[in-house]
């Protein structure tokens, strides 16, 4: 039973050999901006001595900076989903695999669309986390939606393509979606708390080095945001 929204597996299968690059982005409505990212003189660089990566400059560093933060939330969920919490009711089930189902959609989608000029495959480290214990799973859950929402929030007016605009404006509206059912399984009515809904009624907001500095930990592979634009 689907709680958050009308995915059905498909949704996560891949395109079909058949289907090239091109009409990929034709596809989603980004053959344009494909183009131009690919035409991007720009490399991803990985530093093997301190085990880091940059995510190149322009609209190709956002775009592989939310492309690693939809890594760190897919493995996670898929973790979460490979074996529930004690306790788990059956609608906490179908809500997290929801949640999981949707964040692979994300992170495929910046996977295509970056093609070969993406930062690679992260590693990372939830060590920290229980994940045989209720809180823990949802306290960290409410962590990574929360941060994600503000990470979009503070990313997407530096995206100069107005196609990626409107697809990050879509996928942060997922994020949201989960972080509000994440807060309310912790706090029932929590999900507009005035932690990160201000008086003004507009979320919170945080530049990339502030959403990597509380993200950081979870990270084994290190991601530099150093040259992401900052206007």
């Amino acid at each position: 039973m689907s709680f958050l929204s009308p995915h059905t597996p498909l949704a996560l299968a891949p395109p079909p050999a058949a289907l090239l690059r091109r009409s990929f982005l034709k596809f989603t409505g980004l053959g344009f901006a494909g183009v131009a990212l690919a035409a991007a003189g720009c490399r991803i660089n990985k530093d093997e001595e301190t085990d880091s990566v940059e995510v190149g400059k322009h609209d190709l560093a956002i775009l592989n900076y939310a492309y690693a933060l939809e890594q760190l939330e897919g493995a996670y969920y898929e973790k979460v989903v490979a074996g529930f919490y004690t306790g788990a009711t059956e609608m906490e089930k179908d809500l997290l695999t929801d949640i999981r189902n949707d964040e692979i959609a994300h992170r495929e989608w910046f996977r295509q669309v970056l093609v070969l000029k993406k930062v690679p495959k992260l590693e990372f480290d939830f060590s920290s986390i229980n994940f045989t214990d209720r809180r823990s799973v949802l306290t960290t859950a409410r962590t990574f939606e929360d941060l994600g929402v503000s990470a979009y929030n503070g990313a997407g007016q530096l995206l100069a393509l107005s196609p990626f605009l409107n697809h990050a404006g879509k996928i942060v509206s997922v994020e949201a979606r989960h972080a509000a059912t994440i807060r309310n399984l912790l706090a029932f009515g929590s999900f507009a708390d005035s932690d990160v809904v201000d008086a003004n009624g507009l979320d919170v907001v945080r530049t990339p080095p502030q959403v990597m500095a509380l993200a950081d930990k979870y990270f084994v592979t290190k991601v530099k945001v150093d040259e992401l634009p900052t206007h």
